[in-house]
């Protein structure tokens, strides 16, 4: 799968390609391949950020390969260890993921992009999720998008499959900014830049608390945080890390980050 999907790592960044024309489709042994990628990103303490972006300009990502599934691949079939695209359901995913989307964010691609902690277009980017005029269920972002803009907003876009423009999209806090083509890459390069020198430490605490504030009160989370029962958190607040920004501070310099 190397031809379709492409890796590159620098400085802690970790650049995931999903290449596979026309429409940069996913079929389910892309899928798997993708949730072997994202996994290594996940496990390898020297990879801090991850951007994804796919090739060409038309299509950010169709998402199901529907002339895959014609040929046999089932939409109920074994999507690999992250799920559909790699990212869905990957556990414990506790470092930042930036989507870098380019042209249209259809279906599985639109939820492959909401599977990311922050999400950059160009103005040309438009965003849809046609399963209902196919007969079927956007099951990832059925769950997720209600929580992400207005439920009204959701909710027709659910129901209508209508496409949703960039700048409609950043009007309602979908992405987190519109960019023209030409500068898109260098803007999603600089913020990984900066997340790669943040505390990585940090940021795992954040994810992890997010994911578990999904199903709690505000309270219960409060006393979980405080009484040390996240995994990431303990491990913050036990770390190294977790005086340096202190110390920095304190003599005046940048803080250094060492994850430990």
């Amino acid at each position: 799968m190397s031809e379709v999907i492409k890796t590159s790592r620098k400085n802690g960044i970790f650049h995931v390609i999903l290449d596979r024309p026309k429409a940069n489709a996913i079929d389910l042994k892309t899928s798997i391949a993708m949730g072997e990628v994202f996994k290594t990103f996940r496990d390898d303490p020297e990879l801090r950020v991850a951007i994804v972006s796919t090739a060409g300009e038309k299509f950010f990502c169709a998402g199901w390969d529907l002339k895959a599934a014609a040929d046999g691949d089932a939409v109920d079939g074994d999507y690999g260890v992250g799920g559909f695209g790699g990212l869905q359901e990957m556990r414990d995913m506790n470092k930042p993921i930036i989507a870098a989307v380019e042209g249209m964010a259809v279906g599985g691609g639109f939820e492959l992009a909401l599977s990311c902690d922050l999400i950059y277009c160009t103005n040309e980017s438009r965003f849809a999720l046609p399963e209902i005029k196919a007969g079927t269920l956007a099951d990832a972002a059925t769950i997720k998008l209600p929580k992400r803009i207005p439920y009204h907003v959701a909710m027709e876009m659910l129901f209508l499959g209508r496409w949703m423009s960039a700048e409609e999209a950043k009007h309602h806090g979908l992405v987190n900014d519109v960019l023209a083509a030409d500068q898109l890459m260098d803007h999603v390069w600089q913020v990984a830049e900066m997340l790669a020198s943040g505390p990585p430490l940090v940021f795992a605490s954040i994810k992890e608390v997010v994911r578990a504030a999904e199903d709690s009160s505000f309270q219960d989370m409060m006393n979980r945080i405080t009484k040390r029962q996240l995994k990431t958190v303990d491990i913050l607040y036990d770390s190294d890390d977790n005086l340096e920004g202190a110390k920095a501070f304190a003599e005046k310099r940048d803080p250094v980050w060492k994850g430990c």
